[in-house]
């Protein structure tokens, strides 16, 4: 009988594989799933405050200019050329008060990112209301419309002054508040103990930006830190403690211990927790027009601009010291004439005391200011200092100083001792804006740090007049000079004045 064998194919000899059930599937789901961010409680409702405002100074300014130009009689319609439709200027009132509206919320003029701090608020204001200007006025042109002239002039340009005004107005209470401990920002730093400190040390001397450190994330080999922060845990850890801890945002300081990848996955691992993740580079002290990103290969890259001593920013900023020097002169004409007087009747000696300074680039020159001290006052200095032990550092101040006259203390409480300056800024030799002048013996102790403060002019007034004055150290008043040296601008000149009036009215840290 013949047995035949049947050959098995390829299907029989495949491992039998059971069927699983949809159910029993588990797909592992992607890191970070994205969520909304983790806002500060207080932070819709501070920008509920700014739409409001700007709400009502639209309203008023759009309804002020038709009454002052047009009245606001409902009859009265926007003249148009050729065939357009007949527009009422109410209608054009409210659609131009909902487009500004709208454009001041694409420009994102509320970001909770550049409230409180900086000239991104303003210049975002005033970008997007020029901006809307402009598409006005070639929609106008398209449409054949002709609004009243006074009705487009005046409306644009107050509206964005008061909305600059409100947010200025608004910012400066928000930092008051800020300094009673609300409306904060929590963060978390995340870094070796070194990067921890430098950041944590810029954050504490900007308080007005409101962050709150709630503590570290270092290395588990690092060391202390040395400063009042909880050490919560390690890298791997951020994600955790940030949800623990409720921040809202998470500050990566540079440092070797944080290569790409790791900072790569703590990105991720904040995206599930709606927290934001700031990167704090090496470099500081360098003012934000300086700096601009470029991304290379998913790599961002960080262009920082060289300090501009030289060309057209030179030129106008000495042309508007001149300008505002003989301006000044011409105002204060009868205050120095007034000091002058109170010099020479409080007194022996001579009215009109000269110095010796260093200036640009290391020139010597005479410094003018009325005497607010006793007569041969120079020749004590040396003295008082070696009795107060600060005559080996490069900042001569006394204090209680005792050569200063009665009227000499009144006259620096507010400054009027600095008023013949000016006539130093239109020989050349200062600018309104700079470096405070110091002297030969004082530069003689600079380091090669300090000397770059010498790279611009002096100044009558400066970031060292509105942060403290005499109430600064020295490492303080070099920081404040080497950043303005590197990164003035006229804007920030233009701020440091105002800032200037407001300090010397209110006599802050004037001896």
């Amino acid at each position: 009988m013949a047995v035949t064998t049947e050959r098995p194919t390829l299907r029989d000899e495949l491992p039998r594989v059971q069927p699983v059930r949809r159910s029993a599937l588990r797909v592992m789901p992607p890191i970070g799933a994205a969520i909304g961010r983790s806002r500060p409680k207080w932070e819709r409702a501070y920008q509920r405050r700014l739409l409001v405002t700007d709400f009502l100074i639209l309203v008023t300014v759009l309804l002020g200019s038709q009454r002052l130009w047009i009245g606001l009689d409902a009859s009265q319609n926007v003249a148009s050329a050729g065939r357009a439709a007949a527009v009422p200027y109410w209608a054009a009132t409210l659609v131009l008060l909902a487009v500004w509206l709208l454009a001041l919320k694409l420009a994102d003029s509320r970001s909770s990112r550049i409230i409180g701090s900086g000239f991104a608020e303003y210049t975002r204001i005033a970008d997007a209301s020029f901006r809307l200007f402009g598409l006005v006025g070639i929609v106008a042109l398209l449409c054949q419309f002709l609004p009243a002239r006074g009705y487009i002039v005046t409306a644009f340009p107050v509206g964005v002054v008061l909305l600059v005004a409100s947010r200025w107005a608004w910012r400066q209470w928000l930092r008051r508040q800020r300094g009673r401990g609300r409306y904060l920002v929590r963060v978390l730093l995340v870094g070796a103990a070194a990067s921890v400190d430098h950041v944590y040390d810029e954050f504490r001397r900007r308080s007005y930006l409101g962050f709150e450190i709630v503590g570290a994330c270092m290395p588990p080999d690092a060391s202390g830190t040395g400063l009042p922060l909880p050490r919560l845990g390690s890298f791997e850890e951020v994600a955790a403690i940030a949800r623990r801890e409720r921040v809202h945002a998470v500050a990566l300081a540079g440092s070797a211990e944080l290569p790409p990848e790791a900072v790569r996955r703590i990105g991720w691992q904040l995206e599930s927790t709606g927290v934001d993740l700031m990167v704090a580079p090496a470099i500081t002290e360098v003012a934000g027009t300086r700096i601009h990103t470029r991304p290379v290969g998913g790599m961002p890259l960080m262009y920082v601009d060289s300090p501009a001593y030289e060309g057209g920013k030179k030129a106008t900023k000495a042309a508007i010291d001149f300008g505002v020097a003989c301006v000044a002169i011409l105002l204060s004409a009868p205050i120095m004439i007034a000091t002058a007087i109170g010099v020479r009747l409080t007194s022996p000696g001579p009215v009109v005391f000269r110095q010796q300074r260093i200036g640009l680039n290391g020139k010597a020159f005479n410094v003018f200011k009325f005497r607010s001290m006793r007569v041969g006052a120079d020749a004590e200095l040396a003295t008082l200092l070696k009795d107060q032990g600060t005559d080996d550092k490069p900042l001569f101040k006394v204090e209680n100083d005792p050569r200063i006259t009665r009227f000499g203390a009144f006259i620096r409480k507010y400054s009027l001792d600095e008023l013949p300056q000016f006539f130093n800024v239109l020989r050349g030799e200062m600018s309104i804006v700079g470096p405070r002048p110091q002297r030969a013996e004082e530069v003689a102790l600079y380091d090669n740090a300090a000397g770059r403060r010498l790279l611009v002019k002096p100044g009558i007034t400066g970031l060292w007049q509105v942060s403290g004055r005499s109430d600064l150290s020295w490492e303080d008043t070099v920081r404040l000079d080497l950043y303005y040296a590197e990164n003035w601008s006229l804007l920030d000149d233009f701020v440091i004045l105002l800032w200037t009036v407001k300090t010397v009215l209110q006599s802050q840290g004037a001896r």
